[in-house]
Order: structure tokens, then sequence, then C-alpha cells
């Protein structure tokens, strides 16, 4: 038990503090998109960069976590997609739905839950994954739903679409060019500068602590939805689907080291990222349930999170 207090309970009590700064109106919306853009763009691909800038080789080759963590995820998007179909309801809106039942937040809370319970050895894997969520699953999602919007649809388009998203998204160049730094020093034996290594661990230090207290400042802004039903089916989902997709293919498919396996099992486990609300508000689709979803998952995320912690502790 002490394990859950000591790793979990900081990380839920920063998104507490955000989201209590927001109710007090201490911290407006304003604030809450100010913030945001600092982790998504400065904080954030700052610790990306120099985690990725120090790996070898050797911490990239575990194939077992890709495809646990890859499969569980896509596993689950596809049977939110399928169970989705219903009169009147378009392709788009399922693969919103679909994202809201697979998309982990495991950029802005994954990497500081992974670095709590687990230690800097989960600072790859979550890293990984944050790259899988933001690159496989959301480029996915936004093929489907710009085949569906799309009046004269063309595979070409969509596909330079994504392309051109993908290469502004700044967690997924932020790496890239961590892995390119490693390729350099194991080619020349260059690391990174002291000035220029002492600059990214300044800005990566504070990506955890913003990025959760963003976390609560978003949850105060929840929109309300009616449609329990479906809230409960994604929250379901992503909660107990995805994590159990995921321990199967981890636990019962592959063999490796335990700070692997547990790595993707606590990030498959994650609450509902704020990935899909911000595409719901891009393509102009229903953003109430997602945005309802993804307060009802944190919420409840630090009763399955903090028991997942406990058992793995075991």
């Amino acid at each position: 038990m002490a394990i859950v207090f000591t790793s979990v309970f900081p990380v839920f009590a920063l998104i507490l503090t955000g989201y209590i700064c927001a109710r007090r109106h201490i911290l407006g919306p304003a604030a809450t998109e100010t913030l945001n853009l600092f982790v998504v763009w400065l904080a954030l691909p700052a610790l990306l960069f120099q985690a990725m800038a120090n790996i070898s080789w050797d911490g990239f080759n575990h194939p077992g976590f890709l495809a646990a963590f890859t499969g569980g995820m896509m596993l689950t998007f596809l049977l939110s997609f399928l169970l989705g179909t219903r009169a009147h309801h378009r392709l788009a809106d399922r693969s919103i739905e679909g994202l809201d039942a697979a998309y982990a937040n495991t950029g802005f809370m994954g990497i500081p839950l992974c670095l709590a319970a687990l230690g800097p050895g989960s600072l790859v894997p979550a890293i990984i994954a944050t790259i899988l969520t933001a690159c496989v699953l959301f480029a996915a999602a936004i093929i489907l739903i710009e085949t569906d919007l799309a009046q004269t649809p063309q595979l070409s388009v969509t596909l330079g679409k994504v392309a051109r998203s993908l290469a502004r998204n700044p967690l997924l160049v932020a790496p890239v060019l961590g892995v390119a730094a490693a390729v350099l020093r194991a080619q020349t034996g260059l690391t990174l500068p002291a000035p220029v290594f002492r600059y990214t661990t300044l800005l990566g230090d504070a990506a955890s602590p913003c990025a959760l207290v963003t976390i609560g400042l978003f949850l105060a802004q929840s929109e309300p939805a009616n449609d329990k039903a479906l809230i409960t089916r994604l929250v379901g989902l992503k909660l107990l689907v995805q994590p159990a997709l995921t321990y199967l293919i981890a636990f019962k498919l592959f063999s490796m080291p335990p700070i692997w396996s547990h790595s993707a099992l606590i990030l498959s486990a994650l609450p509902i990222g704020t990935g899909p609300f911000m595409l719901a508000k891009l393509y102009n689709r229903e953003a109430a349930v997602t945005s309802r979803a993804i307060l009802v998952s944190t919420v409840l995320s630090l009763i399955t999170v903090s028991a997942l912690v406990a058992w793995l502790a075991h």
C-alpha cells in the first residue's frame, strides 16, 4: 500500500490542485490554454528529446512491448468502433468514440506516473507509448474522419493532411530528433553539449507537474452530457478492456523484462487523454460526451490505477 501512496497519490494530487485552482477561479480558461501550450511545445518535447538522445539500440529492442501496447490499443479502438454502429451514426463520430475508448493519457499522465511507480527505467517505454498513441492511433482516426467528412474523398489528399498534421506535432518531432542525436553519438561519439543538456533538463523537469495541473484545469471545464450509457461504455472499454487485452498480450503471449511488461499494463490502464476532445472540436463533432468521459475515467482511474500498481508491486 505504501507504493500506491508514494507514487499514485502525488500524481492525482497535482491533478486535483489544478481542478481546485480552476473551480476557485485562481486559474481560468486562458491559463489552461497557455499552460497546455507550454507543456506540448516546450516542456514535454524537451523531456522526450533528452530521453531519446541518451538511449541505445537495446532500449528500442522490445517487440513484445510494441505488440502489447499497440495491440491492446488498436483492438480496443476496433471494438468501440464496431459497437458504435447504429442508425444515423457517422464514421467520424464512431472514430471519435474509438479514440475515447483507446486513447490513453500517456504523455501528460503516463510519464510522471511511470516514473513515480516504476522508476527511471520506465521513461523510454512511456515515451514509446506516447509516440504510438499520438502517431498510430491518432493517424488512423484522422484518416477515417477525413474520409467521412471530405466532399470528394481522395486517399492521396487525406494521407497528405495526416502527414502534415503529424509532421507539425512536437511530441513526435522531439523524440525523432532525439533518436537522430543518439545515432550521431553512436557513430561519432559526440554527446549533447553541457549547456544543451542543462537546457533540456530544466525544461523537461517542468513537464510532469505542469502537465498534471493542466489536466486538472481541463477537467474543471468538462461539458455536461446526457448519454450516460455511451459514457459508461467508453470508460469501461478504456479502464477495463484495454488493460485486460494488453495484459493477455504482454504476460501470456510474450516474454519481456518486468519493467517493460509492467509499463505496458500501467500505460494501457490510464484514463482518456485530451486528444479526442481536441479532435472533436477541430472537426466540429459533438464533444460533450468526450469531455465527460475524460472526467469520469480520470476520477475512476484513481481507484483502478492504484489497484493495478498495488497488484504489480506484489
